[in-house]
């Protein structure tokens, strides 16, 4: 290991020469000021760098050298900002490390403040690098440093390792070389890329004369009833055009369910009925004719229990009426197990998706992989048990940032407003 001092009037000036005669793999030992500025003379300052005749790649650096080189590289951050932290107002601040009695003009603080985010942005690179023994490399996937931290959030999250690759080598080869320098731009341009990568269907308004009927299929504990009286004030009360709306419940196996949907459709005045065969259903549909929007509340089955199933699929295919079949399923649920349910309720015709739950759970890489494999559009999200409040009007950008960032119900507007 090669030890080599650079020396400049300012921290900045220093640190850029050392900078240019090693590059970016040198690291930084120490900083300090060597001569303090005069009338006659300018100040002087000191920056010793370690580069090592063959640097290791990152893959090859021990664990165990891992935490002196994370020492040093704070070390220095630490003298940096201690140098930049000097009074502009020419007050002198001690420092038994750093004894400094001058000032900075606002361009030289402006440039370390620039080399301090530089350097710890490294130190964040360099840390994330060590989160796992087989990083930065793969499944045959080289992982440039820059994006270890990206990386790690993304497979934390639950997302399909497999999905998760591709993605990876979808940005390493069209990621502008430019914006690769900085974890905090390439974390920027994945969450870009996974916006376009989820389908998402917007709410639309109906046409004067036009009625929409909305099944809630899925299996048993979802929330599907709770979903509906969620959707049923929004259409009637809450949204900017407002519906006229009725309720059909299909759910005769579970009396407490029959009496909340109850409860809800008499608190918010709507009409509703219940069905047990498929005539009763095309009798309810007729009564109803003058809602503009319907909404069918389903029995929650296990996705093996395919009488059940076979049941509202009977419902959909006799019925005169063109239903949107929304799946409804919960935020915590595994990914294997979401990709079954999905694939047992598929015959269906699933419409669109529904996730419910969000503030049970932690990880949302799931619900990115079911959509990124399935290719169906989120409708809705529902964050909580409050009705009508904890609702969600489906968007890339709220998914995104509950994947990367996680979830804080405080944080977000609620969907009535």
């Amino acid at each position: 290991m090669n030890f080599l001092t650079f020396t400049g009037e300012t921290p900045a000036q220093a640190l850029k020469k050392a900078q240019n005669e090693c590059g970016e793999d040198a690291y930084v030992i120490s900083t300090k000021q060597v001569k303090k500025k005069s009338l006659n003379s300018p100040g002087l300052y000191e920056v010793i760098v370690a580069l090592e005749e063959s640097m290791p790649k990152p893959k090859e650096i021990k664990r165990e050298d891992s935490e002196d080189v994370l020492l040093n590289i704070s070390e220095a951050a630490k003298q940096i900002s201690k140098i930049a932290n000097v009074s502009t107002d020419k007050k002198v601040k001690e420092s038994k490390e750093l004894p400094l009695t001058e000032s900075f003009s606002t361009k030289e603080l402006g440039t370390i403040k620039q080399e301090i985010n530089k350097l710890a942005d490294k130190i964040k690179l360099i840390q994330e690098m060590f989160w796992d023994e087989k990083a930065p490399q793969r499944d045959n996937l080289a992982i440039p440093s820059e994006f270890a931290q990206i990386y790690k959030l993304a497979m934390q999250s639950g997302m399909s390792k497999e999905h998760l690759n591709t993605i990876m080598r979808l940005t390493l080869e069209h990621m502008p070389t430019r914006m690769k320098s900085s974890s905090e731009t390439v974390k920027r341009y994945f969450q870009v890329l996974l916006r376009k990568m989820i389908p998402v269907r917007h709410e639309s308004t109906l046409n004067k004369g036009q009625q929409k009927v909305m099944m809630f299929v899925g299996p048993t504990g979802v929330g599907k009833t709770t979903t509906l009286a969620k959707l049923a004030a929004r259409y009637s009360y809450l949204a900017q055009q407002r519906y006229k709306v009725g309720i059909i419940t299909l759910d005769t196996y579970r009396i407490g369910a029959v009496e909340q949907l109850f409860q809800y459709a008499k608190m918010m005045r709507l009409p509703v009925e219940d069905v047990v065969d498929i005539n009763d259903f095309e009798n309810a549909i007729k009564s109803l004719a003058y809602c503009d929007i319907i909404l069918v509340d389903t029995v929650g089955s296990s996705q093996y229990d395919k009488e059940k199933l076979l049941k509202l699929d009977t419902f959909l295919k006799d019925s005169s009426a063109q239903i949107d079949v929304n799946l409804v399923l919960s935020a915590g649920t595994k990914l294997e197990d979401l990709k079954e349910i999905y694939s047992n309720y598929s015959f269906l015709n699933i419409d669109t998706l529904i996730f419910t739950k969000l503030d049970e759970t932690k990880v949302f890489g799931n619900i990115f992989s079911l959509i990124y494999e399935t290719k169906k559009p989120i409708s809705y999200f529902s964050t909580g048990q409050e009705v009508p409040d904890d609702l969600r009007i489906s968007s890339s950008e709220f998914l995104v940032e509950c994947i990367l960032d996680g979830f804080k119900k405080d944080s977000y507007e609620k969907s009535s407003q």
